[in-house]
């Protein structure tokens, strides 16, 4: 699969096979920040046999944008194939810059007994939590979530302020 890399200003600047990209290289990718009406958020736990971050909880799907995609395709599709989201309408959110990565934000709330197809190849498990959960564990037990997850809790918590 070929990938978009880009500049420090976003700004596509070639493509690549994804395994061929130096770590280095900045690539564009999506996260999907799901809710439900009474403000509970859906995580996933990524499988244990993912090359980045095995068994860290983070948004409930996203991915790296691929070649003639743009962040909310992106999302789509990968909302559909990890935890079979489809036929809602995302909102952006969020574009925060990472180590390694521009990271688009969406969100989306759905009802809390939607039907989810989880794909096992990348998610170990789907869990609803409270903000204050989620929280509380980014205290606690930081080590349980993706390395930027509490930036992007940060930035929800800024959002929701405003």
């Amino acid at each position: 699969m070929r990938i978009p890399i880009v500049n420090e200003q976003d700004e596509i600047i070639g493509h690549k096979e994804r395994t061929d990209r130096y770590i280095e290289e900045l690539v564009r990718a999506t996260g999907l920040w799901v809710t439900d009406k009474d403000g509970n958020v859906l995580l996933a736990q990524r499988s244990l046999n993912r090359r980045y971050g095995p068994g860290l909880w983070g948004p409930a799907a996203g991915g790296v944008v691929e070649e003639g995609e743009t962040p909310e395709t992106c999302m789509l599709r990968e909302a559909e194939e990890e935890i079979g989201l489809r036929g809602l309408k995302i909102k952006p959110g969020p574009k925060i810059r990472l180590d390694d990565c521009f990271a688009y934000f969406f969100t989306v709330t759905v009802e809390s007994d939607y039907k989810y197809k989880k794909q096992n190849e990348e998610v170990g498990q789907l869990k609803w939590f409270s903000e204050k959960e989620i929280n509380e564990l980014l205290k606690e037990k930081p080590e349980i979530f993706l390395n930027d997850f509490k930036k992007f809790m940060e930035l929800k918590k800024h959002e929701n302020q405003n």
